[in-house]
């Protein structure tokens, strides 16, 4: 996956783990790799930073906490992803040029 997906998907998961719990580096990093993301110190907490930036989380010391449009934007994410997810797991079906090639 490209690093631009995978920065935008991580970034959905740290709001996801932030609304049950504050987050740090020392906790997301291994459990972003356990969704199979490829991630290093570095890239979690240059992450948390950008969500901190967007105003989304908001630090405290090493932690960082979901904040009011932080929550807002996980909502109008699940919305999102809850459409978009009916459409894209959609079995895959031959354009109608492969169907005429077969």
């Amino acid at each position: 996956m490209r690093a631009d997906m995978q920065n935008l998907f991580m970034g959905i998961h740290m709001l996801y783990h932030a609304h049950t719990k504050d987050l740090t580096v020392r906790d997301m990093e291994p459990e972003l790799e356990r969704h199979g993301y490829k991630v290093g110190e570095r890239e979690v907490k240059k992450e948390l930073e950008h969500l901190t930036e967007l105003n989304f989380l908001t630090a405290h010391g090493d932690e960082y906490s979901l904040t009011g449009t932080g929550i807002e934007e996980f909502k109008e994410i699940q919305m999102m992803l809850k459409e978009l997810c009916g459409e894209v797991l959609e079995p895959v079906q031959k354009s109608e040029k492969e169907r005429t090639e077969a």
